[in-house]
C-alpha cells in the first residue's frame, strides 16, 4: 500500500512562490510515474503536471508552463511542485497522485492508483 502526504500549500499574493512537497511510503516510489492535479471550487480536478519515474521526462498543463517546475527526489521518496509567480486562478486544493509501479506519464486521472489528501493553494489578487 501507498501513502501520499501533501505539504506546502498556503495563503500567498498574487506574483508569489509556493513550493509543494508529496511525500510517498511504498516500495515502488522510484519506478511510478507521479502527478499534480488540482480542483478549484465548483470545477472538475485538472491535471497540472507529471513527471516520470526516472525523473527524466515531464510534462505540464498549458496554463502552468513557464511558471511551475516539477521535481522528485527518488532518494527521499518525494516530488516537489515548485509553483512561481502565481495568479488568483491558480488557487485550488492541489493534489498529487502515483501510477503504481508504471512509469509513463498520464494526463487523465483515472489513470493514477494512488492519491492524497490534498493541500490547499489560495492566491489573492
Amino acid at each position: 500500500q501507498v501513502q501520499l502526504v501533501e505539504s506546502g500549500g498556503g495563503l500567498v499574493q498574487a506574483g508569489g512562490s509556493l513550493r509543494l512537497s508529496c511525500a510517498a511510503s511504498g516500495r515502488t516510489f522510484s519506478s511510478s510515474a507521479m502527478g499534480w492535479f488540482r480542483q478549484a471550487p465548483g470545477k472538475e480536478r485538472e491535471f497540472v503536471s507529471g513527471i516520470s519515474g526516472s525523473g527524466g521526462r515531464f510534462v505540464y498543463e498549458d496554463s502552468v508552463k513557464g511558471r511551475f517546475t516539477v521535481s522528485r527526489d527518488n532518494a527521499k521518496n518525494t516530488v516537489y511542485l515548485q509553483m512561481n509567480s502565481l495568479k488568483p486562478e491558480d488557487t485550488a486544493v492541489y493534489y498529487c497522485a502515483g501510477r503504481g509501479g508504471l512509469a509513463g506519464i498520464r494526463r487523465e486521472a483515472f489513470e493514477y492508483t494512488y492519491w492524497g489528501q490534498g493541500t490547499q493553494v489560495t492566491v489573492s489578487s
